[in-house]
């Protein structure tokens, strides 16, 4: 090769590898709303198809109105979350309070025979029982934590709501314009990986669509039904605990932990009632997982809890509040397509005897 084509060459490669870091600079703050709009769309494709037919294949109709009702569906609850929560934390503040000056139970007598620590927990507590300055000191130590947290929530919401109106608008673009992507899609898979690439397109489908309905959506509907249960109880922070109760409703027992949680403040306060009936909520909802998942999960790959987990709060560390969505989702897909690359993998080598 010529000196001169060769300099060339590489002042071609330069400038792509310029350019592409260029466009992802330029596109990085909207990876996030890019990523839940493709996974919207994804999921929700068959939907879309049904109503593309019934509006006569008025393609832009049909986004746009697939949009609003994504939006009545996804945007107004966060938007209500976002708005109740400070609210939510300073109830839950103010409730920390009450039972701060009204003191813990007494421990149990065996607590005091346990070997080393016995005595020393039994001493703590009791100084915390009897002591209501000891327990002033302790709450004036949590109370700023609690601003804090407020803040520091209401920022994490506020940019999670821009996130998702903006995820709105792009996942429209993706609809309206959706078969052409599809194809050119379909298209360079097939020419890079040929009938494994369109099988792996397979399995990413199902997937997607097994953790956007079974694992979140069973999440969501928990933490729904958690908060109806807390505000019929009356227990302080009602949404804010539906909140908790979708993040770790991944986790088994996790909704049933939340509701322990209420239903002993509620018990703490003399609602020995209203306690019982948080706890018997708190089973039925955290026993929907057992029910409602495998109802919506009807094909795709089954990962592994603890690779949910990290997705959820993986997600959230790295996209704000809509990465609660986007983490397991891709973690998920990833696992998924992991799987089938070693099944086939392994497959290829097996030769009839």
């Amino acid at each position: 090769m010529p000196e001169s084509a060769a300099r060339a060459r590489l002042w071609a490669i330069a400038f792509a590898v310029a350019l592409t870091i260029g466009s992802l600079l330029i596109l990085r703050p909207f990876i996030s709303a890019g990523l839940w709009a493709a996974i919207l769309c994804f999921s929700t494709w068959p939907l879309f198809s049904r109503l593309v037919e019934a509006l006569n294949g008025r393609r832009g109709l049909a986004a746009l109105i697939a949009i609003l009702a994504l939006a009545v569906i996804i945007a107004v609850p966060i938007v209500v979350l976002g708005s109740a929560l400070v609210g939510n934390i300073a109830a839950l503040g103010a409730a920390l309070k009450k039972l701060s000056e009204s003191g813990p139970p007494q421990l149990p007598d065996w607590v005091t025979h346990i070997p080393i620590l016995g005595a020393r927990l039994t001493s703590q507590w009791h100084e915390l029982t009897e002591s209501s300055v000891t327990r002033a000191e302790h709450l004036a130590k949590l109370l700023p934590s609690v601003g804090r947290v407020a803040v520091v929530s209401s920022a994490l919401v506020g940019n999670g709501i821009l996130q998702i109106l903006l995820s709105l608008v792009i996942a429209f673009f993706f609809y309206r314009d959706g078969r052409a992507l599809a194809g050119a899609l379909s298209a360079g898979i097939d020419r890079i990986g040929g009938q494994r690439g369109v099988r792996l397109l397979e399995v990413a489908e199902s997937s997607i669509r097994a953790v956007v309905y079974g694992i979140l959506g069973t999440a969501l509907l928990q933490g729904v039904l958690a908060a109806v249960g807390f505000l019929i109880a009356g227990i302080p922070g009602a949404i804010l605990l539906g909140f908790i109760t979708f993040v770790v409703a991944v986790i088994p027992a996790g909704p049933f932990l939340v509701a322990a949680s209420a239903a002993y403040w509620a018990y703490r306060q003399g609602f020995t009632g209203w306690a019982i009936f948080v706890l018997i909520w708190g089973l039925i909802v955290s026993a929907l997982d057992n029910v409602v998942r495998p109802i919506l999960i009807s094909r795709g790959v089954a990962t592994p809890t603890l690779l949910v987990l990290l997705g959820v709060f993986g997600g959230a560390l790295a996209f704000g509040l809509v990465g609660l969505f986007i983490g397991p989702t891709v973690l998920a897909l990833a696992y998924a397509l992991v799987q089938e690359w070693i099944s086939t993998s392994s497959g290829s080598f097996d030769h009839p005897e």
